[in-house]
């Protein structure tokens, strides 16, 4: 099992959440707002902050989804300017549901 975290553009939200709901057993996500810079500073938003707002994607996937979702994020947020965002992956160890304490690394 793996996190997926993704740092995207806003306005790229509603174009990616509806590829990746298109993903048969697709296991779902959260999102954040949130703010950052990088490396790549992009100036026409810098008058006051260097920060930058994002949304913040966060999705837990069985091993054998994680390369698919990674592509749909890449091709469908990817904005072709500085600032499009990161993507992450992390191993999960274990999770658990807590409404009915399923603990495991494939439950969800």
């Amino acid at each position: 099992m793996k996190e997926i975290r993704a740092y995207i553009q806003p306005f790229m939200l509603s174009k990616l959440t509806q590829a990746l709901m298109e993903m048969e057993d697709f296991p779902g996500m959260s999102v954040s707002d949130c703010e950052g810079f990088g490396r790549e500073i992009v100036l026409a938003e810098q008058e006051y902050s260097p920060f930058i707002a994002k949304k913040r994607i966060e999705i837990i996937a069985p091993d054998e989804m994680v390369d698919s979702i990674y592509r749909i994020i890449l091709n469908v947020a990817n904005t072709h300017s500085p600032g499009a965002g990161n993507i992450y992956i992390s191993d999960i160890e274990r999770g658990t549901r807590i409404s009915t304490g399923e603990t495991g690394t494939n439950e969800f």
